[in-house]
């Protein structure tokens, strides 16, 4: 059953429900990144039954990349989100960033068979110390990712520093359900089909067992709101998709 989320620090933090040191979180995230990575854009069509692209689709809306423009898409790991925004603005200047080198691997080899040489840079990089200069980017975007961070509140600092004035922060994130009979389904099907799912397909369940621990220790709607205003975001929001099993949370660097 789903226990109590217990707030992290960068010295004592929580990979699931294990309380870890801030730096073994980092590297257990990254095995678990490692070991679902060939199979990882397959389980999300089979666990979300496809509905991850429809969310992911309205995410790239709200959006709205511009010409021109620098985004930078951290946690991007094999490309859903960069190769969007390509899409929806060619000439926007887009960087991808993650931790996790097999990921973008992955991701490099997807944009290649899809004819995306050009427009998408991928870098090597951690959210909490992110390799670009300040004010550097008109937006930043994370999806599926901000979870999986060791210190979100620092984090949620890195993104103020790289945006410019003005710009916009976008978070796609798994969150609380916000329909009282839904949740105790949700819970079943977390905690007993997903690591199911995970061993039949990738040879893995404690991976995906992770990964319906981390969607409970993640911040609720309300609880991230209130951590993006305290790193000095301004004009925040969210919206809810699928009954609060995902959110979208938009922020603007003000000054």
């Amino acid at each position: 059953m789903p226990k109590t989320r217990k707030k992290e620090t960068r010295q004592d933090s929580w990979f699931g429900y294990r309380k870890v040191a801030g730096k073994e979180k980092t590297r257990l995230v990254g095995e678990v990144f490692r070991s679902v990575a060939p199979k990882y854009d397959l389980m999300n069509d089979l666990m979300s039954g496809g509905v991850h692209r429809l969310w992911k689709r309205h995410f790239v809306s709200a959006i709205k990349p511009r010409p021109g423009e620098r985004l930078l898409d951290v946690a991007g790991g094999t490309g859903d989100i960069a190769f969007l925004l390509h899409k929806a603005c060619p000439t926007a200047s887009i960087t991808l960033c993650d931790i996790n080198e097999s990921m973008l691997r992955v991701g490099r080899d997807r944009a290649i068979d899809r004819g995306f040489v050009k427009g998408i840079r991928f870098a090597v990089g951690n959210a909490e110390e992110l390799p670009f200069k300040s004010k550097s980017m008109e937006a930043y975007t994370i999806s599926f990712g901000l979870r999986n961070v060791t210190d979100i509140d620092a984090a949620l600092r890195e993104a103020k520093r790289v945006l410019k004035p003005g710009g916009r922060f976008f978070c796609l994130e798994f969150s609380r359900v916000i329909l009282p009979p839904l949740r105790p389904l949700y819970d079943l099907y977390s905690f007993k089909v997903l690591p199911f799912l995970g061993q039949k397909v990738a040879g893995d369940a404690e991976s995906y067992q992770y990964l319906a621990e981390s969607i409970r220790q993640f911040p609720a709607q309300d609880e991230l709101a209130e951590r993006l205003r305290a790193a000095g975001f301004g004009q925040v929001r969210y919206t809810n998709l699928s009954a609060g099993i995902a959110a979208i949370h938009q922020a603007v660097r003000e000054k």
